[in-house]
């Protein structure tokens, strides 16, 4: 069981690598992340959502699926870690999903067990790379009542 993340896009950019790297020698089982970086489709708008959808999807499984959406639920990193360590005390893999440009379609947010707003805001993908790292790390963190996490 670990956290894997499923990234529609090309390989990190160098400043995201960097953070990322970071975050991930300080990770430990099960927080530990990997990165699955799946191409984007060559197709636009409603074409392109339906098929990246369905790459998604063919790579689940029985993981709790965790889909980044803005129209989420905006949650406090308390929750974000009680959220992870659920499934994972479990013995379930969690799978967090960073959809393409044109999002994911119903399909994939009918398969998610839990759709995670970052902020209202639209941010780049590259930099929501980036926030998931530390916030995993946070949420890792968190559970183990250290002192990172200053709330």
């Amino acid at each position: 069981m670990a956290i894997r993340v499923l990234a529609m896009g090309r390989k990190h950019e160098g400043w995201v690598s960097d953070g990322i790297e970071r975050y991930a020698k300080r990770l430990k089982k099960p927080f530990d992340l990997s990165w699955q970086l799946i191409n984007h489709s060559a197709r636009e708008h409603d074409a392109a959502r339906r098929e990246e959808s369905e790459r998604l999807l063919a790579r689940l499984g029985t993981d709790y699926v965790i889909l980044l959406d803005e129209r989420g639920r905006a949650i406090d990193s308390p929750t974000l870690s009680r959220t992870l360590l659920g499934p994972l005390e479990a013995s379930r893999s969690v799978t967090v999903i960073i959809g393409g440009a044109y999002g994911v379609d119903d399909q994939v947010h009918q398969r998610a067990d839990f759709v995670w707003s970052l902020s209202p805001l639209v941010f780049p993908h590259q930099l929501v790379r980036l926030i998931l790292a530390e916030q995993v790390y946070r949420a890792q963190e968190i559970a183990g009542g250290r002192a990172y996490h200053h709330a």
